[in-house]
């Protein structure tokens, strides 16, 4: 049985994130809400001062998935945490252990780093996604209720009087 192998990105994988992200998006019913591109991943997970960094997983050097995070600051625990902004597996390769790897590997790096947290997000609709997560003992954090500015609303605020 072949093994996975998880390793940083490279800036040649750009096309590669991009066409992850986008399946997705496409996944989560949001296609239409992907704005980035090739450039931007260049930039935000290679630059010298990148604060996004991103994993791939190949199985018998084919990609089969990626892991996009960056680090959050807790005031209560005086920590980093690690938070997962995307996990992503190519449909034909679920189930067979290549998401679990992913979430290992991170958890992994955040215990490295000294973070305290370890955090994601999940759509409430995505079943598959919440029992795969709580079937190790992810718990949801339903006492907390996102907020986000984005777009002309954050632009309007930020130059209100």
């Amino acid at each position: 049985m072949s093994e996975f192998n998880i390793r940083p990105a490279r800036p040649e994988d750009s096309a590669l994130i991009l066409h992850f992200v986008r399946e997705l998006a496409e996944y989560e019913k949001a296609l239409h809400e992907v704005k980035a591109t090739e450039a931007d991943f260049e930039r935000a997970l290679f630059a010298a001062d990148a604060k996004a960094h991103c994993v791939i997983c190949d199985l018998d050097e084919e990609p089969v998935g990626m892991a996009l995070y960056f680090y959050n600051y807790s005031t209560w625990t005086g920590k980093y945490g690690l938070y997962l902004e995307d996990l992503y597996i190519a449909p034909q390769y679920r189930g067979n252990g290549a998401g679990k790897a992913l979430l290992k590997h991170l958890a992994r790096i955040a215990i490295e780093q000294d973070c305290s947290r370890y955090e994601w997000n999940v759509l409430n609709w995505n079943e598959p996604a919440i029992k795969f997560y709580e079937s190790f003992g992810a718990k949801a954090q339903s006492e907390w209720v996102g907020y986000r500015l984005c777009g002309q609303a954050l632009s309007d605020f930020a130059n209100s009087d």
